[in-house]
């Protein structure tokens, strides 16, 4: 297995036509995973966005350890993502799951004709349409420090060790997360209003949290937009302006990128 080379899988395309031919050029002198060279593997109507593989570090066995490296996981979906949006700038793409790995190029093709149905009708249905990310964060107001002094008591300071002081800090504090929240739930409401006649279909994600989050402020609502691909402008340029008199409340706008959240998840067998 340590010399064998795996076929790893990015995208699915369509196989012929002007499409084809605008993959095909997109391809050239890309580099994929591993440093390799990326090809299209065709069947009937359809093609894989495909590149050849170490076995050593891709075999399934070499995967589960590999996942668990934060390093490598990134390096890795980050040449994935490469091949599939320098593919989606020129035709329309049906993202495949990080680390699609086959046995060989014949296990892909043999793939491709099992789902060509499948995969014709997404192409049709994703054809000249993008996909925006449209996230509403809250930054959410910190609890105050009992000792701190109040700087909007009335009339001279009292003591910052007072129970009185302290008690006034956590009333505003508490009224001033509850107007936070009420805005970021009618940036959530504005976003949706907004996103009616231009968007033809929504994903909602989970908020991100953690590392995931990545941006200040709290991610209260993270969801995915399908977009004609002549309306995207203006759809991103509504998102943008979401929440303009909203304090507290910011809305992120990315995109456009291949329709990766509404895509039935087409993951290959990966095989030692």
């Amino acid at each position: 297995m340590n010399g064998q080379r795996l076929s790893y899988a990015y995208a699915v395309v369509r196989s012929s036509g002007p499409a084809a031919q605008r993959a095909q050029a997109a391809l050239g002198g890309l580099r994929g995973v591993a440093d390799a060279p990326v090809v299209l593997v065709r069947s009937g109507a359809v093609a894989a966005a495909v590149s050849a593989v170490p076995g050593a570090e891709f075999s399934e066995a070499a995967l589960k350890a590999r996942l668990e490296d934060l390093d490598w996981l990134e390096s890795t979906a980050r040449s994935h993502h490469l091949v599939i949006e320098t593919l989606a700038t020129r035709t329309t793409v049906l993202p495949l799951r990080l680390a699609t790995v086959y046995l060989d190029d014949s296990r892909v093709e043999r793939m491709l004709g099992e789902r060509q149905e499948a995969f014709t009708a997404l192409l049709d249905r994703f054809d000249d349409h993008v996909e925006w990310g449209v996230k509403v964060y809250a930054e959410i107001p910190t609890a105050p420090d009992p000792a701190a002094p109040d700087p909007a008591a009335p009339g001279p300071s009292e003591p910052p060790g007072t129970g009185r002081a302290y008690l006034r800090r956590r009333r505003q504090h508490r009224q001033a997360r509850e107007e936070t929240w009420r805005a970021a739930e009618e940036a959530v409401r504005r976003t949706e209003q907004r996103a009616r006649g231009l968007a033809v279909e929504r994903a909602r994600h989970r908020p991100q949290q953690g590392t995931l989050a990545r941006l200040p402020g709290e991610n209260v609502a993270n969801d995915a937009y399908l977009v004609p691909r002549h309306a995207a402008e203006e759809f991103r340029d509504r998102m943008l302006h979401a929440a303009d008199d909203l304090p507290g409340v910011r809305v992120d706008v990315t995109g456009p990128w291949a329709p990766y959240s509404f895509t039935t998840p087409l993951e290959g067998v990966r095989q030692p």
